[in-house]
């Protein structure tokens, strides 16, 4: 447990001033090169309380990721020492490869769960809640992970020692750190085939109809493809909810759906519509079943 809360052992660590500098870097490049505006205002770039929001929240959010991590590593250790049928050589170099390509099918499967069902949604609908799309949105992280712990759980059964669960999803993260701009336009085909980049990414945090529910991957966007949910970038996504939250207060972005959720859940009259309320798709109402409202791609 001591080496799993070393903060030398995380890669996440090691980013953190390389996001300060991309993120500098950023303000620079729309300042001097990007021109775009829109009645008066620019069309990308930062805006100071939303930006503030960002980084407070992803502050916060390292506080709920390391309550996770204790909680499940105490989990993921008896699995792994009492239940998997076999342990994996983590000195090997195959072991690290295939780690983070099951740890990014993983994330691809957590990731479109809570997309598809509400009470997931609630938790994450916080990192889409900015209506800019730029280096400080990547940190604009949720406070509520808890999702993630059901389907890292295979993992050490299978036979991934846990301690390596979580450097492989700290790669994972810092990944994914860098598909949040609009100043990478599309990179070369056999790239865009494989990876995520910021051209998919974008189309993820669109709330246009057709680029809702897309592009899940985390670094690699091969599940996508193989799933059926892969869209790609055709014109600039407008980014956001698909109803706008209007607030930057913090606590808001976090908890609202959850207080939504709570109200239809006390004034629904059966059972089946309370289990429609939290395991229903975002928007689910017992009238409109099929409809989906306030979505978010």
């Amino acid at each position: 447990m001591h080496d799993l809360l070393d903060p030398l052992g995380n890669p996440v660590t090691y980013a953190l001033p390389f996001f300060a500098l991309t993120i500098l870097l950023e303000l620079a490049a729309l300042r001097w090169l990007d021109h775009d505006e829109e009645d008066g205002r620019p069309l990308t770039g930062y805006e100071r309380r939303d930006t503030q929001a960002s980084l407070a929240m992803g502050a916060i959010s390292l506080v709920f990721s390391l309550a996770l991590k204790v909680g499940s590593f105490v989990v993921y250790t008896v699995v792994f020492a009492h239940l998997a049928p076999w342990t994996l050589p983590t000195g090997t170099w195959w072991y690290w490869v295939l780690l983070v390509v099951v740890i990014d099918l993983s994330f691809y499967c957590s990731h479109r769960f809570v997309h598809r069902v509400n009470i997931g949604w609630a938790a994450h609908q916080a990192h889409h809640s900015s209506e800019h799309m730029n280096f400080a949105t990547a940190l604009r992280q949720k406070w509520n992970p808890w999702f993630e712990f059901f389907f890292w759980l295979p993992l050490p059964f299978l036979g991934f020692a846990p301690w390596t669960i979580y450097v492989a999803f700290g790669v994972n993260l810092v990944f994914q750190f860098f598909v949040h701009t609009e100043l990478v336009g599309k990179l070369p085909r056999p790239i865009e085939l494989v990876l995520n980049t910021p051209s998919h990414h974008r189309v993820h945090h669109g709330s246009d109809p057709e680029y809702l529910d897309a592009n899940f991957g985390g670094m690699l966007i091969v599940w996508d493809r193989v799933f059926g949910t892969f869209v790609e970038e055709r014109q600039r996504p407008t980014y956001g909810l698909t109803k706008p939250v209007e607030t930057y207060n913090i606590f808001a972005l976090q908890y609202g759906d959850y207080a939504a959720i709570w109200r239809d859940v006390r004034s629904a009259t059966c059972w089946r519509h309370r289990l429609g309320h939290l395991l229903g798709p975002p928007g689910w109402r017992p009238d409109r079943p099929g409809e989906e409202l306030e979505r978010v791609g």
